[in-house]
Formats: C-alpha cells, structure tokens, sequence
C-alpha cells in the first residue's frame, strides 16, 4: 500500500491532503500567512495551479507513524457537549443525590454516630472522583487546548484549582451540618431548605458567571419559586414540631403516677426495648408511624438526641448549610471556565474531571479533620468516641459507603451536565429533595398523623417545588466551546 501527501496551490492558498490509495486520512489548509517548504516531487502546472504527488512508499516508519498519530487522535474524551445529554446526566444526578442523604439518615435512626459515618463516607465520595477521573478522563489523546487529567496535573494552573478546592471546602461543611440538621428538622425539610437556598443564591450567581447564556426570562422565576419553597418549607416544619409537641403531651396525659404528668425521660423508658423499626428486629408491638410511641422510639434509637432542643438550632445549621451549597457550584464553574482570567496566557482551563478530582481531595481533607477532631470533642451532646472504635464499628458500614459513591457519582454528573447547559441550569438537580421527601415519608415515617394544616403546607411546598425545578431545567442554554 502506497501513502501519498498531495498538495494543491491556488494562488496564496495551498491545501494538503494525506491519502493512503484511494482512502483520503487528513486534510488541511494553509492560509496566505502560511509557508511550506517542499524537499522532493513531481511538478506541473494546469490552468494556473500547481500540483505536487510526494510518494512516501520508500520512507515506511516516517509515514505509519504520522497515520497512527491521525487515528489516535480521532479518539476524543468523553465530554457532555448537547443539551440532551446535559438533561440525562442531570436526571441520573438528580436520583444519586436525592438517595444518599436517606441513607445516612437512616444510620442515625439505628444509632450510628455521625462522626463514623461521615469518616465513611468521605472515603467512597472521594473513590468515586479518581474513578472518573481515570477513566472519562483520561479517554483519548490528549490536546493542547484540552489536555487529559494525567498531563493536566503538572500543568500551571493553580488558580483555577484554588477555586476548585475551596468549592470542596465549602460543598465538605454543608454535608457535614446537614447530617445534624437531619435529626433536627427532618430529612424533607431540610433538603428542601438547603436546596432552594443554593437556587436563589448560587442559580443567580452561575448565570452571571455564564455569561448568561440561560434564558434569563425564565431562569429567575423558577428562582422566585424555589424562595417561595424555603418560606413553606420552614413552616413545614414549624407547623410538624407543633403537631409532635401536641402528641407527646397527649401520650404524657394519658399515663398518670398520681402527682401529674410522667416527665419525657420516664416515658421514653416505657417504651424502650421494642425494637429497631427500620432493621426488621422489632417485635408485634412496635410503634405505629407518627404516634407519640413511634418518636420515643426514634429519640432512644437514634445517636442526636433532639427532645427538650429548639427547633431554631436545627433551623441554624439547615440555612448555614444551604449557604455553604450554594457556593461549591460558582466555586467550580470559575475552576473549569477562569471566567476571572486567573491562568496565565495558553495555560489550558481546567476540563470538568481534573477540576472534580481536586474539588473532592478538598472535600475529603476537610471531612477527615473534622470529623477526627469531633470523635474526641463531640458536638451536641454526642458521646465521646475514638478513632479506634471508628475503625471497629462495622454496624451499617456498608450504607455509609454506597452513600459516598452515590453522593460523588451525583455531584460528578452533576458538573457535567451544568459545563455543557450551564451550571445555572445544572442547578436544577437541586430538586432532590423530591427524591428525599419520598424517603422521607416511606423509610421514616415523616408527616404520619400530622394536623390538615402540616400536610397542606406539605402539599404547598412540594407543588411549589416542582413547579421551580420544571421552571429552571427550562431555561438551559448551550456553552460554546
């Protein structure tokens, strides 16, 4: 088989095809600034243009070895770049994220420490970024303007990787307070506080980063209607805590020793020893879902103990973590776009998996300190622990670790659906709490025997909800690239 490099040169413009027979390999043009310099060859002239046939059949490594460099480079990595595609990888998101809060809820409810837990987690959620970043990362050859994640980790870009570590920083402190938050406030409420949170704050923030490429028309109504959810969903709560408050008093009347009502201490000892609801060893008379029997039973299992507290603390820590999330996502989307021009001059930007791999290095180093430093000097009244019983503790281990996974696969996806449609729109994954809420309700029994009033509002945040998500998935745009 012959290789041939034909060139053709009409005027100050010259084209180059590289051909192998009659299969055409490559093909480029050179403009009137270009030169070419030609060692050997067949000239002749026909009707004002100069062809050349240069005929490599003799020069065998030299020509096999530029036609294996044109198919390897064929190979692409893998990046999210239609609308389509950004939507799928926001829906899958969208059930990861929704899912892994549920199951660090449920280790609560058994008694699990948090501490433990989160040590867990921290673990798989940082497994999952160097698993995507060795792969979809490293997928084909890597270019000048769009360099794989091994070539990008020498590379001089350390600004846009400060950006993508202080985005793990901040995504770390809001996971760790929302996992306290839960027992306080409910798996539902709180997801749906801190997500509508990081819409109006962070959705605004991406699209101003974007340089608007979101319909703004439709973008900041869905943002009004994710306000709206956070106002209902703290009266959600507000309107639960009464409704608990009223069954407990009602239980505590009911059981008399002559010198009035039993204190809340004595009470959650007559209901003691029945049993684990959610890990099948209870007897026949377990709690019914939402009775006074049913959150003794909760309060003497789980680890945070919430009777006697405010529900202002657990309102506290819930808009102290939407704040910290509705950072992580402007963090990132100046990490991969340098939208504030911090790289030097032909220093690639940093592609959607190198940025991640650092995003969640950040995430964990921050996670571990704290949550070592909280096993020794626990919050919240937490029993004192040691790393050594961590290391021991193999009780619901294994959801503590498929929660990381899924947590770090969700926000992976997440990234790159929000690097093609923009991260504003990408915000729409914040409707997780959908996906929470129905756990919320099925695993934990959240809601059971509630006033009309705490189920309207229910009803009201949810609709309220759905409606934003709709609103916002909505206004996605297209990032040129």
């Amino acid at each position: 088989m012959h290789q041939y490099i034909y060139i053709k040169q009409n005027n100050n413009r010259i084209t180059i095809n590289i051909s192998s027979s009659s299969l055409q390999l490559f093909s480029w043009r050179l403009g009137p600034t270009s030169s070419a310099t030609l060692c050997c060859g067949r000239d002749r002239t026909r009707e004002g243009f100069q062809d050349w046939y240069l005929n490599f059949a003799d020069f065998h490594s030299l020509v096999t070895l530029s036609i294996e460099r044109i198919y390897f480079s064929g190979l692409k990595m893998y990046l999210v770049e239609s609308k389509g595609g950004a939507i799928g990888c926001m829906l899958l998101a969208l059930l990861f994220l929704g899912t892994w809060p549920a199951l660090l809820t449920l280790l609560e409810r058994r008694g699990r420490l948090p501490q433990h837990t989160y040590l867990d987690y921290s673990i798989t959620n940082l497994l999952a970024a160097v698993l995507i970043a060795l792969t979809f990362g490293q997928i084909g050859a890597s270019k000048p303007d769009q360099p794989n994640f091994i070539t990008q980790l020498s590379q001089d870009n350390w600004p846009s990787v400060l950006f993508a570590m202080v985005g793990g920083v901040v995504l770390s402190l809001g996971n760790l307070s929302t996992q306290y938050a839960w027992a306080f406030v409910g798996l539902s409420v709180t997801e749906v506080i801190t997500s509508s949170i990081t819409v109006v704050i962070g959705t605004t923030l991406n699209y101003f980063l974007d340089d608007r490429i979101n319909r703004a028309e439709i973008l900041f109504p869905g943002v009004g209607c994710f306000l709206v959810a956070v106002l209902l969903g703290s009266a959600v709560h507000s309107s639960n805590a009464i409704d608990n408050k009223k069954k407990l008093r009602t239980f505590s009347e009911s059981y008399t020793d002559g010198t009035g009502a039993k204190e809340a201490s004595e009470l959650e000892q007559s209901v003691q020893g029945k049993g684990d609801m959610e890990n099948g060893s209870t007897r026949v008379d377990k709690a019914k879902f939402g009775t006074a029997d049913f959150l003794i039973e909760v309060e003497n299992r789980r680890s945070i103990k919430v009777f006697g507290k405010s529900h202002l603390i657990g309102l506290g820590i819930t808009f102290f973590a939407g704040v910290c999330f509705s950072l992580f996502s402007p963090a990132f989307n100046l990490a991969t776009n340098d939208q504030w021009h911090t790289l030097k001059k032909g220093v690639p930007h940093l592609v959607v998996y190198t940025a991640f791999f650092y995003f969640s290095i950040s995430c964990f180093i921050v996670a571990i300190i704290l949550n070592v430093t909280f096993l020794y000097h626990p919050v919240l009244n937490l029993p004192r622990t040691s790393f050594k019983a961590y290391l021991n503790d193999w009780n619901g281990r294994q959801w503590a670790l498929l929660a990381g996974l899924l947590c770090g696969f969700g926000n992976g996806l997440q990234f790159m659906g929000g690097q093609a449609a923009g991260y504003a729109a990408a915000d729409a994954v914040q409707a997780l709490p959908l996906v929470s809420t129905f756990w919320g309700i099925l695993l934990f029994g959240e809601y059971r025997r509630s006033s009309k009033r705490t189920y309207l509002l229910l009803v009201s945040m949810l609709f309220m909800f759905i409606l934003a998500v709709a609103v916002l998935m909505a206004s996605s745009g297209h990032r040129k690239t």
